[in-house]
Parts: C-alpha cells; structure tokens; sequence
C-alpha cells in the first residue's frame, strides 16, 4: 500500500513538473467571417486548470449560449520521461446584430495564483442572403453556385516587383474536394510556389449580393521578367460535388430519406493579365535588376592589423523584394592585399507578402605589407518600389594601418576560411647565381660497353614488358562487359544529361523529361550490372541499400524517376521546374559515384 502510494506521489509530481515548465497560453478564437443570421462560436482555451474566467462586454453581438466548459487531459512515457498535456476550453455561442466589422475585447483567467489574457478577435459581419427558390432535386452545382476566381495582389506593376496570384473557390454547394488539374506555364514571370496549406481554413464571402463559402485553392508568387501587357492563361481545377437527389415518394417513409451523390465537375478559372511598366532608363552603373525596399551595413574586424594577419569585412542586406538577384558588392582592395572568395549566406522567406529576409557576404582579405591603406566604399543600388525611382546604398570607406608583422613580410598565413587557395610565401624569391668553385668541363668518355650503354638497351626492354602487361589487363577488362559498362556508366549517363540540357535550352518538355528518365534508368542498370529490363523502383531501392548507399540518396533518385514518370504523362511543369530536376539528377549521379569510388 506505500508503494502504491509513493508511486502515486512520484507520477502527480513528474506530471506537476512538466506543467510548470511548459508556459501557459490563454487564447480567444473564431470565425473571421460570418453571417448576420447565423449562430456561430467563440472559444477560449488555456492549456492549464484555471479559474475567474473574465468575459469583455461584447458589444454587437447577442449571448445566445455559454460559456460551456470542456476539460482534456493526456500523459504519456517516451524514453523513460513522463510528460502530460491538459487543455480546458470555454465555449460561446454568438449571433450578430448588424453587418460591418467588430472586435470583441481579450478576456482574463486565472492560473496558479497569475493572471493571463488573451488576444482580441476581430470578425467580419455579412448581411444575410436573399431568400432563393430550392429546387426540388436540390441544389446544382451550376457556375453560379459554384466557381473559381482568379486575383492578383496587383494589376500594374514595374519589371521585377512581386505579385501574388490567388485562385480562390466560391460555392454554395457542398464540395468534397477540390484540386488543381492543369495550371498555366506562367511564360513571361518568374514563378516561386508559395506553401499551400494542408488544412485550408474554410471562410465566407459576399461577392455580387450573396454569401459564398471561399477557400484558397493555390498561391504563387511572379516576378514579371520584361515590360508590356503579360497573360496569365487560364486554370483548369477538378472537383467533386455531393448533390442531393429527392427519389420518386413511394410511401410514407421514404418522404423522410434523402440520398446523395458525387458528381466530378470541372472548373475553369478565368486568365487575367497584367500592366507591367518599364524600369526608367537612367539605372546606376551598380543596378542588377534588384526590385523593392532594401538597407545595408557593414563592418570591419579591426582598422589596426599587422602585416599577414587576417581581415574580414561583413556586409549585411536585408528587405524584401527579388532578393535572390542580390549581387555581392564589388569591393575594390588595395594593391598588395591578398583576398579570398566572400562566404555568403542567405536568410530568405518567402510569403504571400513576397520573398523577405537577409543575406550576409563576408569578405577575407590579408595585407602582405606595412603601411596605411583605404578600402574604398562598395555600391547597391535598387529600384524602389515604393518611391518609384533608384536608390543607391554604400558601405563605409574604411581606413587600415598594417603594421609590421612579426618575422618580416615573408611569413606564411594559414586560416580556416571557406574557399580559400593555398597561401604562398611571398618576397626575396630571386635568389643570387653561385659563380664560385666551378670546376672545368670533363673530358668524353666513350659509351660503348658502360652501363649506361647497357641501360639503353635493358631499359626500352623493361618498359615493353610493362606496358604489355598493362594492355593486356586492359584487354580482360574490356572481354567483361558488365565491367565496361559500370566503369562508362557515368560518361554515357553524362552524355544524356547533355541532351537533356538541349532540349532545356529549347523547352522541349515532354522529350527532356523523357531523356533524363533514359539517362537515369541506363546509369542504374550499368551501376547495378542489371539489364534495364529488369530494374524496377523496388529493386533499385534494394540493390542500392545492399551497398551501403544514404537513405536521403536512394529517397532522391526514387523521387527524379517519380517526377519524369508522371511528368511524360502530366507535363504541367514549367521551365524553372525542368531545370530543378536537371540539376538534381546531376548532383545524385555525381553523389552517388564519390561514394561508390570511396567504398
């Protein structure tokens, strides 16, 4: 009985102690968008037991039901550690008074002695729709009940500025699902894919008098590449409608049943074009084709250095815009300086707003000579979207004193740094011609009979036997094809690739998807010393796994054959996709045989 009771203790203190390390979080949620006829829910949560829940006074909205309280509560052991989990909810049911937008103020509640608040909610009231005649076979799944609209963020715009193009579905109907069939190649844009939402967040909308049930269906985000008028062409969706049919009344009780049906309808959404303005003319000379709103600073490691040691200068450039056509600023260093390759790294986001974040280039240099030298200060220029005119960013010019170094200027500098050559010691490289004790010619001794005429004799001997063995180890190889074939698996795999890259150029998809499958099949089959009518996706994965080859790489090439498959069959894939594809099937071959040369 005490240990049943220690136990007890032990479990109700490990959960306590779990508690007391996660934060506790008070939060208010509901609908962004409702109907004024129509109930709906606001719910508090709080992942902890609490207590003097705090309502705001709610303005706009009738109290029909609540607060009805909901209590949850999970535990579970990973690895010899306990951990539990308590959520405890709080549930209102609210109608609207009037149309319009309102917020209802946070609320309070109490946990362990501390107060926490939540977050206001703001919600979007829609009038209420005008009664509609309900036909006796229910409602169809006609373009008026239900339809996909395509809008842009933006309708004019400068080359290089982002806009966000949104297919958005209205319906009235009940939809089972929804997916995107063919989708436009986007010609005359840089397309970046937004991340679509697994869970898509289910909303209403009034569009022409009525209240729709809207959901986004995909997002993408272009870069138009050149000025003039730019078409985006229309989107083909597929979707499937459950529909209520009314059977014929035989008796009573059938009046009381309905019964449905999936029905497959497809949804065009409309093309839309875009106004894109030319850039002015008058660009700077450090202009790249960088669009938006951007800020740079830099600084230096230290402005006093002894001569070899290392220097770096770090320049940062953050905003949002085509950040990934950042070039790194052109620093001009004195003469005498020996400099690396900068080491850059890229911070990017991207989002329904465009792509955001920073990038960090810094440059290493080393003063070989004593001295006071300037670095002259380094040019970004933009086009500012928001001012509608160019704008030039400089860093610092910065003042160095090299002071003399210990052991002179011919001392060898070795450092960590990423993509650096091998250091050189520079200075006193001539050296002076010894003219003393030189002795006189000696006089010719004749060869004939010395073992240096021998050795032209033994020597050519030699190597004719050793180049006869090589040729005819050579020659074995060659009578084993298997071994032929896996040693010019990667030349022949290449070859194709570089056709593939042609027909890239040319935009020829369904024969480049149709090369690099090739390509790919052939390089396994010579690799695996398996006829390619025998491989199969299965058996690559097993033959590949016997050899000790990386999960991550096996993953990759199943994935590129994926791709071309359904590719042949599907080609909705646009240019940047292709090129993607080819530079992964180039980076899993070349992967694959480092790691075959390693083993």
């Amino acid at each position: 009985m005490k240990s049943r009771i220690l136990l007890t203790i032990v479990l109700l203190l490990s959960m306590w102690t779990v508690r007391a390390d996660e934060p506790v979080r008070f939060t208010a949620s509901a609908p962004t968008a409702v109907l004024l006829d129509r109930p709906f829910q606001l719910v508090y949560s709080v992942n902890a037991s609490g207590k003097d829940l705090r309502m705001p006074d709610i303005v706009n909205f009738d109290i029909l039901a609540g607060p009805f309280e909901s209590h949850s509560q999970s535990m579970q052991t990973i690895n010899g550690k306990s951990s539990s989990s308590v959520s405890v909810s709080y549930t209102y049911t609210l109608q609207a008074q009037k149309t319009g937008t309102f917020t209802i103020p946070s609320a309070s509640i109490t946990v362990g002695g501390q107060k926490y608040t939540s977050s206001g909610v703001s919600i979007k009231v829609l009038p209420a729709d005008a009664p509609q005649p309900k036909s006796k076979g229910g409602q169809s799944a006609s373009s008026d009940n239900l339809f996909i609209r395509t809008s842009v963020s933006k309708s004019r715009v400068y080359e290089q500025e982002a806009i966000v193009v949104t297919y958005k579905l209205y319906t009235l109907v009940d939809v089972v699902q929804c997916a995107n069939k063919k989708m436009p190649d986007f010609n005359g844009f840089m397309k970046q894919e937004l991340e679509q939402v697994q869970n898509k967040q289910f909303s209403y909308e009034n569009y022409n008098g009525r209240n729709y049930g809207t959901v986004v269906l995909y997002q993408v985000l272009l870069y138009p590449q050149h000025s003039g008028t730019i078409k985006i062409d229309k989107a083909v969706f597929d979707a499937v409608v459950r529909v209520q049919n009314r059977a014929t009344v035989r008796s009573i009780f059938d009046d009381f049943f309905d019964s449905y049906t999936n029905v497959s309808k497809t949804i065009v959404a409309p093309e839309t074009k875009i106004s894109v303005n030319m850039l002015p003319g008058n660009k700077p000379a450090s202009f790249s084709g960088l669009v938006g709103h951007f800020s740079m600073n830099s600084n230096i490691s230290t402005e006093q250095v002894k001569a070899n040691d290392a220097v770096t200068i770090k320049v940062n450039i953050a905003g949002v815009g085509n950040m990934k056509l950042i070039k790194n600023p052109d620093i001009k260093f004195p003469d005498g300086f020996e400099v690396y390759d900068p080491k850059v790294n890229n911070n990017f986001k991207t989002s329904a707003s465009g792509t955001a974040g920073t990038k960090t280039i810094e440059y290493l240099f080393i003063p070989r000579h004593p001295g006071n030298y300037e670095i002259p200060a380094a040019e970004f220029s933009y086009f500012d979207t928001q001012d509608g005119k160019y704008k030039m960013l400089s860093t610092p010019t910065y003042k160095l004193q090299v002071l003399k170094g210990e052991g002179g200027e011919n001392v060898a500098v070795s450092t960590n740094y990423v993509d650096k050559e091998d250091v050189k010691q520079l200075g006193k490289d001539i050296r002076y011609i010894q003219v003393s004790n030189i002795k006189p010619e000696k006089e010719e001794i004749p060869v004939f009979g010395t073992t240096q005429f021998w050795l032209m004799f033994l020597v050519p001997l030699l190597v004719s036997l050793v180049l006869f063995a090589m040729f005819r180890k050579q020659a074995k190889d060659n009578a084993n094809l298997e071994l032929v074939k896996n040693k010019k698996a990667n030349k022949v795999a290449r070859k194709r690739l570089k056709l593939a890259q042609k027909l890239l150029g040319e935009g020829n998809k369904e024969k480049f998807y149709e090369e690099v499958l090739k390509a790919v099949w052939n390089y396994l089959g010579d690799k695996l010393s398996i006829p390619v009518s025998s491989l199969t996706k299965e058996r690559v994965e097993t033959e590949l796994a016997a050899r000790n080859v990386d999960l991550e790489l096996i993953a990759k090439f199943q994935e590129i054959l994926n791709t071309c498959e359904f590719a042949r069959y599907a080609p909705n894939s646009g240019q940047q996709e292709m090129g993607n594809l080819y530079s992964d099937t180039v980076d899993a071959i070349s992967r694959l045989e480092e790691l075959i040369r390693k083993l």
